[in-house]
């Protein structure tokens, strides 16, 4: 399973409404090689779920990602934080033992 914040859930809906993207299109996350710490985080909207594809929902926010990353981010949280520390989304991953400085990529 792959969670969804409180507040991740409000952005989403936000962005979602600012950019007139339609109900239909959801969340698409998923891990790619790269960063300081080897596997970075992709977060985008998208309509087209592929055959072998991991599908979730979570407080009402379906969460689609590949098969190879949901091995990296099973268990994982969407967040988004407001806060002084970086303003944005962020990904709260127990299977990650490394995280860089700036929370953008990590290892495991």
């Amino acid at each position: 399973m792959i969670y969804v914040s409180d507040e991740a859930k409000s952005k989403i809906s936000t962005l979602k409404k600012e950019s007139n993207i339609a109900d239909s299109f959801f969340v698409r996350v998923g891990v790619v090689g790269g960063g300081c710490s080897g596997l970075s985080y992709t977060m985008d909207f998208d309509d087209e779920v592929q055959p072998t594809d991991q599908v979730f929902e979570d407080k009402g926010v379906k969460v689609v990602t590949d098969l190879k990353s949901f091995l990296y981010l099973y268990d994982t949280m969407l967040d988004f934080s407001r806060g002084l520390d970086g303003k944005g989304f962020h990904f709260v991953n127990p299977n990650a033992t490394r995280n860089c400085g700036c929370g953008e990529s990590f290892s495991v």
